[in-house]
């Protein structure tokens, strides 16, 4: 008959704790009914000489075996087994305490780099991004007066072929308390000294109520559907030319305050905000063309205001967005309003000449390598000194913008207006404007994904991703126009059209390459000065391949 270690174990424990008077004492168990007995019998084993512990006024305490010497080893490795399960049950109890403590940190890699406290107190994410473009002209047949234009240098008025990394991003954000939020991002193809030296977002903030935010630093003005977009979201590999020219080449992350109201299907975003001193020097505007004896205006490609006196530039902006039709996330319409108003800072040396400041509205035509600026009005502020005292000189400027997307299913079609109002000496309300259109449809079924929160595109994630083993990944094509006027009154920046095609290929959520095809379709230089670099573009054909691989995280 064979009886379970943990019997013996059980027995020999109360054994150890007899230690008064025994009586030895034979016992025998049935086999069949398991009873034990204290004489021999018929189907009874022998289970071996046992004690009985008392005395005759006490109750028995104990019945404690005598077990034979081959079952000590056996007992002794169970109370060691015990003793080391007891062991491990304890630490994984402690390791459950502390992945469950509201401190412990989880870290999340599914999409992306996340850090997270258990009680959601505490958050961070690291983010990145990397875009190697080329560029290749393939036709640059400049017709005009100028078309062999050369500069004192010798550089002639064409655009390069080449490639560049267009952009390279790397940047932390999150959150402090739940309701305390952050970002800082820097740029390091963007260390020249502009925009104090590459940092784009650096921005602090808390969010009030569900609805409510504020927040402080540098971040961008929210203007327009396309620049709210983050470039890895946007669909062609440039930003459409009004959105560069009004908004993003003006440098957009400026710093201030700004405040959000977010609903599930509308938002209203606001922010006073300010060009910094120092760095921030081209603030309002960008110009890399050359004046007619081949020196170059603003060598900084910028408005510089280092060195000037008086108060810096200010400006207000409001957008509001929302989704008044939306069926599903596959299924919806945005519209959406922007509007700004900008007061100029300019500065003046002692005798009454113009020193630095003013604004500058400069674009080139969708290039993402040579990006020279072909349209671009010059200073919109010049001298004025004693013996001409009522220059041009822009006070402020008043912007407008409106919005529309659609999404229905794998199609998707978006268009916006973009009014840029002049006022000051010389100005009388002049405007400038562009507007752009364009269709989308994913061929593998996907849809656009909207953000809500920001009013804007998101991350696309492919129904497949690309694979070995038939994963095709996502492929969308896309398809637009694309119109910049710079010219009106005493401003001469030019007017260009351009029809623009691409194919994206997202190999996952998180990997993308791009090809695009730029055919300028009418560029008017026509009003620029004569012998320079911007004349030479008149009545030009151009024609562009570009690329892109992109990884973001």
């Amino acid at each position: 008959m064979k009886f379970s270690k943990l019997t013996l174990a059980i027995a020999a424990t109360l054994g150890a704790s007899a230690s008064f008077n025994a009586v030895a004492l034979d016992l025998y168990v049935d086999t069949k009914t398991k009873q034990i007995f204290a004489e021999p019998g018929r189907g009874r084993t022998l289970l071996g000489e046992f004690e009985k512990v008392g005395t005759a006024t006490a109750q028995p305490k104990a019945i404690v075996s005598a077990p034979a010497a081959d079952t000590h080893a056996e007992i002794a490795a169970i109370k060691q087994d015990l003793e080391a399960k007891t062991t491990e049950i304890k630490a994984l109890s402690e390791h459950a305490e502390a992945e469950s403590a509201p401190q412990s940190v989880h870290v999340k890699l599914d999409d992306g780099i996340h850090f997270a406290t258990k009680d959601g107190n505490f958050t961070a994410g690291i983010n990145g991004r990397m875009q190697v473009d080329s560029q290749s002209n393939l036709d640059q047949n400049l017709v005009g007066q100028y078309g062999n234009y050369i500069s004192a240098n010798g550089v002639p008025a064409t655009l390069n072929d080449g490639a560049t990394l267009r952009r390279a991003r790397l940047g932390v954000e999150g959150t402090f308390f739940k309701n305390s939020f952050y970002k800082f991002e820097y740029d390091f193809t963007r260390g020249n000294g502009l925009n104090a030296g590459g940092i784009t977002d650096a921005y602090i903030g808390h969010t009030f109520s569900k609805p409510f935010s504020l927040k402080v630093g540098a971040f961008k003005e929210p203007f327009s559907l396309e620049e709210a977009t983050s470039n890895r979201y946007t669909t062609f590999i440039e930003r459409n030319m009004a959105v560069n020219a009004f908004v993003d080449n003006m440098n957009t992350y400026k710093v201030g305050i700004g405040a959000n109201f977010v609903q599930d299907r509308w938002l209203v975003a606001s922010s006073f905000q300010t060009e910094g001193v120092g760095g921030y020097s081209n603030a309002y505007g960008t110009n890399s063309l050359t004046g007619s004896t081949g020196s170059a205006i603003n060598t900084n490609g910028g408005v510089n205001r280092n060195g000037g006196g008086g108060d810096t530039s200010w400006e207000v902006n409001t957008r509001v967005v929302g989704t008044p039709w939306m069926e599903s996330k596959t299924k919806f319409l945005h519209v959406g309003a922007s509007g700004s108003y900008i007061a100029i800072n300019n500065n003046y040396l002692n005798g009454g000449t113009f020193s630095n400041g003013g604004v500058i509205y400069s674009n080139g035509l969708a290039s993402n390598v040579d990006r020279s600026g072909i349209l671009s009005t010059g200073n919109l502020t010049n001298s004025k000194d004693l013996t001409h005292p009522a220059a041009h000189e822009v006070n402020n400027v008043i912007r407008f913008g409106a919005e529309s997307a659609v999404v229905y299913g794998p199609f998707s079609a978006q268009s916006e207006y973009i009014q840029t109002n002049l006022s000051g000496t010389g100005y009388n309300s002049t405007s400038l404007s562009g507007y752009y259109g364009y269709t989308t449809y994913f061929l593998t079924g996907e849809s656009r994904n909207y953000k809500s929160k920001t009013g804007s595109w998101d991350r696309i994630k492919p129904n497949h991703n690309f694979d070995l083993k038939g994963g095709l990944g996502a492929w969308e094509l896309a398809a637009g126009y694309d119109y910049l006027n710079l010219t009106a009154g005493q401003v001469n920046g030019g007017r260009a059209s351009l029809g623009k095609f691409g194919v994206n290929w997202y190999l996952n959520s998180h990997v993308r390459v791009m090809a695009n095809y730029v055919k300028a379709l009418d560029i008017n230089t026509s009003g620029a000065a004569a012998g320079t670099q911007a004349k030479a573009w008149n009545r030009g054909d151009l024609d562009m391949i570009e690329t892109r691989v992109q990884l973001d995280w």
